[in-house]
């Protein structure tokens, strides 16, 4: 089958023929027709990610065939009995055992979900590992209501994105922060109400006009600028964090977290009732994830490249030969 294939540490993945495994005992084959690029696969190509092995195929999303119907893979299995948290036994496709970036793809039965009718093959692959991802951290963790303010940062990348989306259909009033002006207009476009560049010097002063403080912020990226997101959440807000791209943060002082009752929520991927629930509602209001771009399978290397350099906004999808 034709694959892509990471076989060394920051290399670019390889487009190749690879040889078909056996199929483990509970294990089903499905026909991938398009998947989707997430940060993971970079991470993984780049060996910052646990668990590494060389040659893998990465990629964590897809969407395809399976007894002749078309259906949408939940990334995660064996997330375990609490809903809470997951199992020590809890992997993510792509990572340890081979993902979706080829033909076909071994995975278990309880992974297949119908694919929502009103999505395209892309558009569905776009939606699994980033939409779960959003979903979790914005309902199941942070419990987003209607009305409140939100503040979704880092506006471009594919969480984010789904983010955005969610809390506009739930009837939350959604800020932003990005690096770049031009992804802060394309998200006014889908109905945000405000946001501020980051790269600007009082871009804090500037949300804190513009929305007199957030009830509620979903945060990827931590870092230094994560004490500034203290400074803008409301007295009794929470903040929910699916990432640290940024890394850690520094000097941070607790004092404005108690003496502002706020809580801070982490959350990562998501259970399969998240999973179901996450489908159900993009049924429900028709969403329709945002695609940056289509690669052939074969241009996997071009597409990695992008997502490398932050040039994206929204998902960059690739499709099978």
């Amino acid at each position: 089958m034709k694959a892509l294939v990471l076989e060394e540490k920051n290399q670019l993945p390889r487009y190749t023929e690879r040889e078909v495994p056996a199929l483990a005992q509970d294990g089903v084959w499905v026909e991938i027709k398009a998947a989707s690029l997430n940060h993971r696969d970079v991470w993984i190509m780049k060996g910052q990610y646990a668990g590494l092995k060389y040659p893998v195929i990465p990629g964590s999303d897809g969407a395809g065939f399976f007894e002749g119907k078309e259906v949408i893979l939940q990334p995660g299995s064996g997330w375990g009995s609490d809903k809470k948290f997951q199992a020590n036994s809890y992997q993510i496709l792509g990572l340890p055992s081979d993902g979706t970036f080829s033909e076909r793809v071994q995975v278990q039965r309880s992974q297949i979900f119908p694919k929502p009718p009103h999505l395209s093959m892309e558009e569905a692959a776009a939606l699994p590992l980033a939409g779960l991802t959003a979903y979790r951290v914005l309902f199941s963790r942070c419990n987003a209501q209607a009305k409140e303010k939100l503040l979704v940062t880092g506006a471009g990348g594919g969480v984010a994105l789904f983010c955005i989306q969610f809390a506009l259909k739930a009837g939350l009033e959604v800020y932003v922060t990005s690096g770049e002006d031009s992804k802060i207009d394309k998200v006014k476009a889908m109905g945000v109400q405000g946001g501020a560049n980051y790269k600007s010097g009082d871009w804090v002063g500037e949300l804190k006009r513009q929305s007199g403080g957030f009830d509620l912020i979903i945060d990827g990226a931590g870092g230094p600028d994560f004490a500034n997101l203290i400074k803008l959440a409301n007295p009794g807000a929470r903040i929910g964090i699916y990432g640290g791209t940024n890394g850690a943060v520094p000097n941070f002082s607790l004092q404005p977290v108690f003496w502002k009752q706020l809580s801070i929520l982490g959350s990562t991927m998501g259970s399969e009732q998240d999973f179901a629930d996450m489908l159900a509602f993009v049924n429900a209001h028709q969403i329709v994830p945002v695609l940056d771009s289509v690669f052939d399978l074969a241009d996997g290397a071009k597409a990695f490249e992008r997502m490398e350099h932050g040039q994206q906004f929204g998902k960059i999808v690739l499709k099978m030969p």
